[in-house]
């Protein structure tokens, strides 16, 4: 009789980092001709302005679109996959490509005129600053 020594904390720690794995490629999951192409997101806040970072390698410049509308900022645009060539012999294609949308919902004291926009290096950075406070004037009011 051969005794074998259990780890639950390893055992923990394998489910988890596959489960990982899996919800890591879940927009490809399955799917091995994959077209779907998302760029990775983040949105800081300092003193009032927000920076979206966004991780778009492979993009051209011209490539993309950024708006404002209606206090949503959307970033659109497109990585375009190389023409394949005959004379490779794929053995795997990993890379995502495709027309991308994201949106998001922008607080109320963005201004939506004082926006700029870098790309350089594959991140694109979008700064967004904050509306200046609106003066509340007194203003007196005559009772009819």
């Amino acid at each position: 009789m051969t005794l074998l020594s259990l780890n639950p904390v390893k055992e923990f720690e394998n489910l988890t980092h596959n489960l990982q794995r899996y919800f890591d490629d879940f927009p490809t999951f399955g799917n091995h001709f994959n077209t779907e192409f998302s760029p990775r997101i983040d949105i800081t806040e300092k003193d009032g302005d927000l920076r979206v970072e966004a991780e778009i390698p492979g993009v051209k410049k011209d490539d993309l679109k950024i708006t404002v509308k209606d206090n949503v900022l959307t970033i659109e645009g497109e990585k375009k996959r190389e023409e394949e060539k005959k004379e490779k012999n794929y053995y795997r294609i990993e890379r995502s490509y495709g027309l991308f949308s994201r949106s998001f919902v922008l607080p109320e004291n963005v201004d939506a005129n004082n926006v700029e926009a870098k790309f350089e290096d594959g991140v694109l950075i979008v700064d967004l600053k904050k509306a200046l406070p609106k003066k509340i004037e007194e203003k007196e009011i005559k009772v009819k």
